[in-house]
């Protein structure tokens, strides 16, 4: 057993001293709101991985980054819009979600508009004793990350004002680090406001909320292709506004289909990949290959060893495991956009006597680097901050 599993099985070892004073001191309505709407948003334990599982995480990163940044990656986003490049806004908080177990880490997604930064800032503080990091640290981190996106796309500018963008902004379940968000742009000295696309308006070719001027729009939407917001689309099209992540960003990357493509060695060596880099993105990323009627029968006999995710989903929406699979809903499969991932088992972390929870660890990057490494506890299928005891949790590395 390695120290990290050692220390993942005992939960009674360490527990997160201080997450109830650092969530207090967001104030009394703000930790009131997190109470009442998500309970299960920080986990009571943290998760201990290994320096190898840090390091292989780190390389398939930096491999993946390298392919799509190799000149030869063409993807259509769909929108018309300007592909990351040269001077172009690079896409914030990109969410790099791994499985760790004992046959190291496995990539099964990558987000770009990926939640929980801010929230776990506060967790910084609350780790165990010899962490150097500090949520004032990490807050500044994520400020200079928009201060860049502002910088490569209008150079010496004032920015001035950040819209943080969602649709029903004040339902949302992560509407808690909007709040968070907002108040770490103020700090800074920049202007926040945080809205629904409803809210935008375009006067004299400038972007506004109500009588605020826009510089800049966190984008914190779904609907990545932004088809229903028009106004939002076209004012990215024609740059009157910085936003960021933009659909580009998603095409290049998030699209569940550059997974398959990720795995595929024929069109790596296409590519131009190096060999170095084809061998660990074929170890540290499940092969993954794009649904197709024609593999009917294939994917029912292999579905136990599967998983299945729409090409465009998000937060496991519409994600089943092929052994969970009715014929109804595989026969729906067949017929949509799918992937279908060979299963890769989460971890497991000890929080009980007798009560395990899986995890899985998201590395929060900008611009291939890693900003901070979270994990998320759960029960069930996939993550879904309803289990008790479960939620964020700080990252140790142990070993």
């Amino acid at each position: 057993m390695s120290e990290a599993e050692r220390l993942n099985a005992d939960a009674h070892a360490a527990g997160i001293s201080g997450v109830d004073l650092q969530l207090r001191a967001q104030g009394d309505a703000w930790y009131e709101l997190v109470s009442a709407r998500c309970p299960h948003l920080f986990a009571e334990v943290p998760v201990f991985i290994g320096h190898a599982q840090l390091q292989q995480m780190k390389d398939v990163i930096a491999a993946v980054e390298r392919v799509v940044n190799c000149g030869k990656w063409q993807v259509d986003s769909g929108e018309g819009g300007r592909e990351k490049g040269e001077g172009k806004a690079k896409g914030v908080f990109y969410g790099y979600d791994f499985h760790l177990n004992g046959e190291g880490a496995h990539l099964i997604e990558i987000n770009t508009n990926a939640g929980g930064g801010f929230l776990n800032a506060l967790l910084a503080d609350s780790r165990l004793p010899g962490e150097a990091v500090s949520d004032a640290d990490l807050e500044r981190v994520f400020i200079e990350m928009f201060q860049s996106e502002w910088q490569l796309q209008r150079g010496n500018a004032q920015l001035d004002c950040i819209a943080i963008v969602d649709q029903l902004p004040e339902e949302q379940y992560l509407y808690p680090e909007f709040l968070l968000a907002q108040a770490s742009f103020e700090r800074a000295g920049i202007g926040a406001c945080i809205v629904e696309p409803s809210g935008l308006r375009v006067r004299d070719g400038a972007f506004y909320a109500g009588e605020q001027k826009i510089d800049m729009v966190y984008n914190r939407l779904t609907d990545f292709s932004l088809q229903q917001y028009p106004l939002l689309l076209h004012a990215w099209q024609e740059d009157r506004v910085v936003l960021t992540p933009d659909p580009a960003h998603y095409a290049r990357y998030a699209d569940k289909r550059n997974l398959a493509r990720l795995t595929d060695v024929h069109e790596l060596h296409e590519l131009g990949v190096s060999t170095a880099d084809i061998a660990t993105l074929q170890a540290g990323i499940p092969h993954t290959f794009v649904v197709r009627p024609e593999l009917e029968e294939r994917l029912w006999s292999e579905r136990k060893g599967l998983f299945f995710k729409p090409c465009s989903g998000y937060g496991s929406r519409g994600a089943y495991r092929g052994d969970k699979l009715t014929r109804r809903v595989f026969g729906e499969i067949l017929n949509s956009d799918y992937v279908a991932q060979q299963l890769a088992p989460p971890g497991e972390r000890c929080v009980a006597d007798g009560v395990s929870l899986k995890y899985d660890v998201r590395c929060y990057v900008y611009d291939g680097k890693i900003q901070l490494a979270a994990a998320r506890l759960y029960q069930g299928q996939t993550t879904n901050f309803r289990t008790a005891g479960g939620g964020f949790a700080p990252v140790r590395v142990v070993g």
